[in-house]
């Protein structure tokens, strides 16, 4: 059955892919970018897929961009998938705080107050869907990517209230939680580092940061995104799905170990100066 969705951040990575598949199947997708070049982009690409989708700016920051959207389409929608995020990387005891604000700003509190509009209209007709794109880092960590990773685990919370507290209401509330893929994203992430980052001021060692930056910035670890976009075309419309939605699915396992794992960790002067070979 055709669904009328929303999906925000399409002007780039998995949204952009996500939005075309989307429409390819047949779905009414009202697909949402930052600004006016990323929305010339997908119309372009929409044209030489041969499919129809509406593209509208939505800048998260920028509530007059809420109230239009809102306005234009918030009663047809179906399903709502914020997807839109960002990201900055760093040694979270060293990034200056207002980095780290602007990634919440994004990632949590504007994500969160465009759900809480489509959550009142899902609620007041009994039925709907918000599927947010959250992340593996929502329930677990990786060095220096602090920002992005708390932000993440935020949203997991918020989430997680939403689907319990709006029980019973007819709307539904999951996650979509995509592991590391070659969109782009990671390296723009990396990128921040070097606006703020200096080794001759900072304590923080330079190496262990640029390890894991070549790590998640390289090739190896990074998968084909296009695996990951038929996933959300194809989990996104279904009726009937897991709350959490972790691709790939290998990832699971490695994220309870994660959890299990701090239950036993501990804390003393001499644990505190030791370093992890």
């Amino acid at each position: 059955m055709s669904k009328t969705i929303l999906i925000t951040g399409a002007g780039s990575g998995l949204g952009h892919g996500t939005a075309l598949g989307l429409a390819k199947n047949g779905h009414k997708v009202i697909a949402t970018v930052e600004n006016w070049p990323q929305a010339s982009a997908l119309l372009e690409d929409a044209k030489k897929a041969e499919v129809e989708l509406m593209v509208e700016k939505l800048d998260y920051l920028n509530k007059d961009d809420h109230d239009n959207i809102l306005r234009k389409y918030g009663a047809q929608i179906d399903i709502f998938c914020p997807n839109a995020a960002t990201g900055e990387t760093g040694p979270i005891a060293e990034i200056p705080v207002d980095r780290i604000r602007h990634v919440f700003e994004v990632n949590v509190f504007n994500t969160l107050e465009l759900a809480q509009r489509f959550a009142g209209i899902f609620a007041r007709r009994g039925y709907g869907k918000i599927f947010f794109t959250s992340s593996i880092v929502g329930f677990s960590t990786f060095p220096f990517l602090g920002p992005y990773v708390a932000s993440k685990h935020a949203l997991e919370a918020i989430v997680q209230l939403m689907r319990e507290e709006m029980e019973g209401t007819g709307v539904q509330i999951a996650t979509i939680n995509p592991g590391p893929f070659r969109t782009g994203f990671n390296d723009r992430m990396y990128d921040t580092l070097d606006q703020w980052y200096d080794p001759q001021k900072n304590f923080t060692p330079e190496k262990p940061i640029r390890d894991v930056q070549s790590l998640f910035g390289g090739k190896e670890l990074q998968l084909d995104p296009q695996d990951m976009i038929d996933f959300m075309v194809d989990v996104i419309p279904q009726d009937e799905h897991k709350f959490r939605n972790v691709y790939p699915e290998r990832f699971i396992e490695n994220c309870k170990e994660y959890q299990e794992s701090l239950w036993d960790l501990k804390s003393s002067p001499e644990i505190a100066k030791k370093k992890n070979p």
